[in-house]
């Protein structure tokens, strides 16, 4: 979780550093495969009647594979929604949830399911739903 806490730091430092400065508009071909690559993850949805819901899908900017409190479950961090800090949002997936192939950074994944507290007091999605490619 410290790991989590540092790059969610870094990820704001590096939002905020290029808010202003003008980027180079992406070649056609990859914005063609980005969409393809996002196409093939299915959008996760909020279910009716849960409280506080958000849903994220976006490109996986950190994971930590393994919990230290040690009850298997995944942590990834999606440049996605804001639910964390702007523009990134963490998601809690639980064991049981968690896919055959943990996602890696750069692979496209969608999280739905109730916003919670972090043990480092951070906002976080925690996923009844979960895609990954």
């Amino acid at each position: 979780m410290r790991r989590l806490a540092l790059v969610l730091v870094l990820a704001l430092a590096l939002a905020g550093c290029g808010a202003a400065q003008p980027s180079p508009a992406p070649d056609a071909p990859k914005r063609q495969r980005d969409r393809e690559r996002r196409a093939d993850v299915p959008r996760a949805h909020c279910r009716d009647g849960v409280p506080e819901c958000a849903a994220v899908r976006g490109r996986v900017v950190y994971v930590e594979r393994v919990d230290p409190d040690g009850d298997g479950d995944l942590h990834v961090v999606v440049a996605d929604g804001g639910v964390t800090a702007p523009g990134v949002t963490a998601v809690d997936v639980r064991k049981g949830l968690r896919p055959a192939r943990d996602p890696g950074v750069g692979d496209v994944v969608s999280a739905a399911g109730p916003v919670q507290t972090g043990s480092y007091g951070q906002s976080q999605i925690h996923a009844l739903e979960f895609h990954a490619r």
